[in-house]
């Protein structure tokens, strides 16, 4: 095994730029190059980390692929990038993490998942190590909530107003609007952590006067029976979130990171003390090429994710109930 993990980064803006500082914490990773077609994005890496002042740069990750020694890439790039880039990474041989979400299409996810073949893949979904969701999905293996029959997710945020003008609104770029990308943190936490999978999506969107996706009602049926709802707010004056686990024997609900257990028979809920983080992703990555650890989020969660998100748009398109299968 190599003593260090060298990375190439494809993708160099704000998200970029908080993994480069998870990395710094990290001995066994050394990051070896930078792609980005942003002059700028590129000195405002060096500008926040000067130690990277001679690292080389590209303006295409081609190049930086064909010429740069590297075990390992991450890509922090549009949404619709991802697809492409990943698939000359794993022709290159290169182990990925790849930023959420993973893919815009389904066909595209079940692509990602043969090319990478034995190469370690995985999606930066960061809520897989926190405590809470941690902590749910033990007590939903455990059986504690007995059968899950229901789940529902709301989530509020400013995001029609502070992205208007910005990559995220432009549908050739980010393939969807707030479902598409916050909402992707919450869809893929309830499904890890519930171990659901969609099996008919109804929703309803509204765009305003933008390309994608801002408000969103989804009504979903998954394949053990259960029901469950997702709410996004994209014009909402607040950020607000809530996550709610209703099985046969009791529920699990999160209101902003305050957990509480509820069981039938007992009056009182129970609020449990959010346990501690497990990490984050770029150490998970680093750990799995170094035989250390497993993947912690393989990317049949981002497969998971885009097949609701995908039917929630096609319903939304077409008016009526879709089902996952349709997709394929």
């Amino acid at each position: 095994m190599p003593e260090k993990v060298r990375i190439g980064f494809i993708g160099a803006g704000g998200i970029a730029r908080h993994h480069l500082r998870q990395l710094q914490e990290i001995d066994e990773a050394e990051v070896v190059a930078f792609t980005d077609p942003s002059a700028e994005a590129l000195a405002q890496v060096v500008e926040q980390y000067p130690q990277y002042a001679e690292t080389p740069t590209f303006d295409d990750y081609h190049a930086m692929l064909a010429s740069v020694p590297m075990d390992a890439v991450e890509i922090h790039t549009p949404h619709t990038q991802h697809y492409q880039q990943a698939l000359d990474v794993f022709e290159a041989g290169k182990h990925l993490l790849l930023e959420k979400p993973m893919v815009c299409t389904v066909p595209h996810a079940h692509d990602l998942i043969e090319a990478a073949g034995d190469l370690v893949f995985m999606v930066s979904y960061q809520r897989h190590f926190q405590g809470s969701y941690v902590y749910i999905r033990d007590q939903v293996k455990a059986g504690a909530l007995g059968e899950i029959q229901y789940v529902s997710l709301l989530l509020g945020q400013d995001w029609l107003r502070n992205q208007r003008g910005k990559w995220r609104q432009l549908k050739s770029l980010s393939g969807g609007g707030q479902l598409n990308d916050s909402g992707s943190h919450i869809v893929d936490i309830m499904l890890w952590t519930t171990g659901l999978q969609a099996e008919s999506v109804m929703a309803y969107c509204e765009n305003y006067d933008t390309e994608v996706d801002i408000d969103s009602a989804l009504a979903i049926k998954f394949t053990n029976g259960a029901l469950g709802t997702i709410s996004i707010i994209g014009d909402c004056p607040m950020f607000y979130e809530e996550f709610s686990i209703f099985g046969s024997e009791g529920a699990v609900l999160q209101r902003h990171g305050e957990l509480t257990l509820h069981r039938f028979g007992v009056r009182q809920p129970e609020a449990i003390e959010t346990p501690a983080s497990e990490g984050n992703p770029d150490r998970n990555f680093v750990d799995t090429i170094l035989g250390r650890d497993e993947v912690r989020v393989p990317p049949e969660c981002g497969l998971r994710v885009i097949e609701l998100t995908e039917a929630a748009w096609k319903s939304a398109e077409l008016g009526r109930r879709v089902n996952v299968d349709e997709l394929r």
